[in-house]
């Protein structure tokens, strides 16, 4: 029988909502604690989805012995921050996406890692999602060819409103990091790492970046073409084009979804998704758990070197597009 982890929400909002949901449907997660800056808003969040206890701050929560496993939900400008900080009291750390705001901070979030013996891992959870795993093994097995292109996007029109994340660039607002990631993610998991990084920048009034354009390009000859917005709407697919054929992972590609693939000589054909339950988080806790149970610090699957990549490229489309966060980037552009 697998053991019983107590899980602990930092930060109670948007997106812990929908983990939380997904957590009741694992027999081995037990959701323990709520924490946030604000005592009355953890109360309510903990009352909502049945949470045991609520904290009014991190610090307490971090201190509680019965916490094993922490699911970090706040503005990615304060990941690294709530990251040290669990892994210091050893608790287990699945810490949302993007990971960081730059390589080096994800460097020092898997040095403490290891320095504390404890597990961490980004919250990457289309990498968990049977239909995105489906296509990748369509892919891998040859049965369409080479794969030549990516094309995938993500965007949606969001209002300009500075004291709100999106625009904030306190927060570390702008599509890349919120959305943009997941067209990324989409060709460095397929093709790798590129050999070369164009994008195109639009930026808001608030000075944050609201729309991007990348291009991706290979020694062997592959591409991608990847975008993000939050001024205009998008099929939000992605799109494997391969020598003998293609692939598509339908709308809302990076959540459970359809595969719609045609081979050369042959007609469409659908792959209709299994998922039946939730939004799709509790494979990826799942997974924790499963690492936990083995003793691991490091995921096998979403591993610290390809978040250490993912981040890496992130990095270097923000340099070539001037897009620049001064509270965390000296390093990085100085």
């Amino acid at each position: 029988m697998s053991k019983i982890y107590n899980w602990a929400i930092l930060g109670c909002g948007k997106i812990a909502t929908k983990f939380a949901n997904d957590l009741k449907l694992l027999p081995n997660a037990k959701l323990y604690a709520a924490s946030s800056r604000n005592l009355e808003r953890a109360q309510n969040f903990a009352n909502d989805f049945g949470f045991e206890v609520a904290y009014g701050s991190y610090e307490e929560m971090v201190a509680d012995k019965n916490v094993d496993v922490v699911y970090i939900a706040t503005p990615h400008s304060f990941h690294h921050k709530h990251t040290l900080l669990c892994l210091k009291n050893k608790k287990a750390v699945l810490c949302e996406k993007a990971f960081a705001m730059n390589v080096h901070e994800v460097e020092e979030m898997i040095a403490c890692a290891k320095d504390n013996n404890t597990f961490l891992m980004e919250a990457f959870w289309t990498m968990f999602q049977p239909s995105f795993n489906q296509a990748m093994e369509i892919l891998n097995s040859g049965e369409l060819g080479k794969l030549k292109i990516v094309r995938s996007d993500f965007a949606f029109n969001a209002p300009v409103l500075e004291d709100k994340r999106l625009y904030n660039p306190k927060l570390g607002g702008g599509s890349l990091l919120d959305i943009g990631i997941y067209p990324v993610f989409a060709a460095l998991s397929s093709l790798g790492v590129p050999d070369t990084i164009k994008s195109f920048a639009e930026f808001s009034s608030t000075g944050t970046e609201e729309s991007i354009n990348i291009i991706f390009q290979y020694q062997n000859g592959e591409m991608a073409n990847l975008t993000s917005s939050f001024s205009s709407y998008s099929p939000t697919q992605t799109e494997y084009l391969c020598e003998k054929g293609y692939l598509v992972l339908n709308p809302r590609w990076y959540t459970p979804t359809d595969i719609t693939i045609w081979k050369e000589g042959g007609e469409l054909r659908t792959i209709e998704s299994q998922h039946r339950e939730g939004f799709g988080y509790q494979y990826e806790a799942k997974h924790v758990m499963e690492c936990l149970d083995s003793e691991l610090i490091e995921s096998p699957k979403m591993s610290w070197e390809m978040s250490m990549k993912l981040m890496g490229i992130l990095d270097r489309i923000r340099i070539d597009a001037g897009i620049f966060f001064p509270d965390h980037d000296q390093e990085l552009f100085f």
